[in-house]
């Protein structure tokens, strides 16, 4: 028979709080709360959409095969400049990458199958109203003509494979609502069993089978459910929202629906469907959108451009991800956000900021300079320039940092330029920014650093800065990560129109731009690395206005997931964020938009995140 001591190669160990080293599962004795206790990793309770890159041409009403590890989307409709096209767009979970056009060029298509081998079925091809019946077989590198539908159509729906495929609805010069259906069996198609209800613009399970297939919803607020199973269609539950020209993926028993025209215009609603009934996922799409392409299994679901913003990828996560999770640290001695901190999550330095007594952009700058040792903040020496709004390196340490920008409001508010760098004990005034300029982002360490937006880009050698590319979209009130002057990511902020979830990387010599944040904000904080940061809080447009958020993000390289919230909704964190996405910290800020509240909290977080639980004995 096993025991505990067998499972996990101990008895129950004794401590005063957390066991040092514990593993999920493991049982201890705390002795400070005469409890026993044991821990489990924090984990999502509900599925997520995440973005991803964002297509390289902008459409709608394209379609689409495969997944959100490898997928494809061909034809639509490009923006701005309404015009049908013929593009092809191919994805490897990170980036979009144009490959060969179909043979013809139609919007209002179906798609089927894989990456490397789809099809590409029925839509309107020019002119106007020119409907069409004409299948093309992709063959992981270039389309081939095969036989025609014998109903041309388009806004159709489909389901299967390259080989074996359904296509079902529609509309087109035999009418607005089409119910008939047809079977694919790699060469020609056959007409089989009408749909009970004609309607185009459905939503279908898109990795159905042709035996076992689903689609839902249609215009005018349809919510109507048919199921497929190889001879013939049956109603089945409702749609809990009807629509129109949503996404869907999945399978006939597990299957997603989202997006799609609701009241009054595109929604972000998402329902899952677990072969009897359709439940509202508690998280909708970022982008609330319509006529886009939706691929995969529910694991591995995505959905694909549409308007508004006809660009868009997002990538859906199921629940019981495992997310990081924050925990209270030490507190400042002086309150105080926009100021940097730098070093890791047990090692840190935090100088400079700014105090609102009031709603901003009134505040009084800062010059204290604390040092963090995993549990509490000491004062040290203060900078030369009280500041606040300026940067410094991410990836340096207590004993090796760098400040530079921000500015000052007495007794002449003006942004500033000068540079100050740390040895351990003090700052020394080095050579100026090229730009003066306050809320700005920074990166690298003390020898080699970038000050990034709010009109420029330096980078800094040791010695002296210089003007090189500036971001794709310029903002100000951003974050950033990275390690030196030739490797950084910058996120989020405030392009002139408010806010902003864009993300550009740096490689030393220009700006690229990546998918998007989820939580679009500025004003927030910033840790890591190119390939594996955190954007934590900031400030957001809600439904009630502008507000402090909680929000925390991690990027691996090409996709930011949603991770555990703070403790502490807070903005004015810009350079407040030090440390790794795996080990990170963020220190100070305002947890207020319209009173201003100044707050000298300070929180740690952990990835993998664990819940602690007490065991009750009665």
């Amino acid at each position: 028979m096993s025991t505990y001591k067998k499972e996990f190669g101990t008895g129950v160990q004794n401590a005063a709080g957390t066991l040092s080293g514990v593993v999920e599962g493991q049982l201890w004795y705390d002795s400070t709360a005469a409890s026993f206790k044991y821990q489990y990793p924090t984990v999502t309770t509900a599925g997520s959409w995440s973005t991803g890159a964002n297509l390289n041409q902008l459409r709608t009403q394209l379609g689409g095969a495969g997944d959100k590890t490898s997928g494809l989307v061909f034809g639509g409709n490009n923006v701005p400049t309404p015009s049908v096209v013929a593009l092809t767009e191919s994805y490897d979970g990170t980036s979009w990458t144009e490959v060969n056009d179909l043979n013809t060029l139609r919007n209002q298509l179906a798609g089927i199958g894989t990456a490397t081998a789809a099809l590409a079925v029925g839509g309107n091809a020019p002119p106007v109203g020119g409907n069409t019946g004409a299948t093309e077989s992709w063959s992981g590198t270039s389309w081939t003509e095969l036989n025609d539908l014998n109903n041309v159509r388009d806004d159709l729906s489909s389901a299967g494979t390259q080989t074996a495929g359904l296509v079902f609805g529609g509309e087109g010069t035999l009418g607005p609502n089409l119910a008939y259906t047809e079977s694919w069996n790699g060469t020609s198609w056959t007409e089989v069993n009408d749909l009970n209800t004609g309607r185009s613009q459905m939503a279908p399970a898109s990795s159905g089978t042709q035996t076992a297939a689903l689609t839902a919803g249609a215009p005018g607020l349809q919510a109507i459910t048919e199921s497929w199973n190889g001879t013939s269609w049956t109603e089945v539950a409702d749609l809990n929202t009807g629509r129109g020209n949503a996404g869907g993926a999945g399978i006939q028993t597990n299957a997603l629906v989202f997006g799609g025209v609701d009241t009054p215009g595109p929604t972000s609603a998402t329902e899952s469907w677990n072969g009897t009934s359709w439940t509202t996922e508690t998280n909708g799409l970022n982008v609330a959108r319509r006529a886009g392409a939706g691929i995969g299994l529910v694991p591995t679901a995505m959905y694909v451009g549409g308007p508004p913003t006809n660009g868009t990828t997002e990538e859906w996560a199921e629940a019981g991800r495992s997310i990081g999770a924050w925990s209270t640290g030490g507190n400042l001695n002086t309150a105080r956000g926009q100021g940097n901190a730098d070093g890791t999550q047990t090692s840190a330095l935090f100088a400079g900021g700014l105090v609102f007594p009031g709603p901003p952009p009134a505040g009084i700058t800062k010059n204290e300079t604390e040092l963090y040792n995993g549990t509490s903040w000491t004062e040290v020496n203060n900078l030369n320039l009280s500041r606040g709004g300026g940067a410094g390196s991410k990836a340096g340490s207590q004993t090796a940092s760098i400040f530079f920008g921000g500015r000052v409001t007495t007794p002449t508010p003006a942004n500033k330029g000068e540079t100050e760098t740390w040895n351990g004990t003090s700052w020394t005034e080095v050579n100026d920014l090229n730009t003066a300029r306050a809320n700005i982002a920074g990166a690298g360490i003390v020898t080699s650093a970038l000050a990034i937006g709010n009109g420029a880009t330096e980078s800094w050698n040791g010695t002296s800065w210089t003007g090189v590319t500036n971001l794709n979209t310029n903002r100000q009130g951003l974050a950033s990560a990275g390690v030196d002057n030739t490797s950084a990511l910058a996120f989020g902020g405030d392009p002139g129109s408010g806010f902003t979830g864009e993300t550009e990387s740096w490689n030393g010599t220009s700006w690229t731009e990546l998918g998007d944040m989820n939580v679009s904000r500025r004003e927030l904080g910033g840790a890591g690395t190119q390939t594996a940061a955190l954007a934590i809080g900031g400030v957001y447009l809600s439904p009630g206005g502008t507000v402090a958020s909680n929000a925390t993000e991690s990027w691996n390289g090409s996709i930011w997931y949603t991770e555990g919230t703070l403790n502490t909704a807070r903005f004015q964190l810009q350079n407040d964020g030090a440390g790794s996405s795996t080990a990170g910290l963020v220190t100070g800020g305002n947890t207020s938009y319209a009173s201003a509240s100044m707050t000298n909290a300070t929180e740690e977080f952990t990835k993998p995140g664990f819940v602690v639980k007490t065991i009750t004995t009665s």
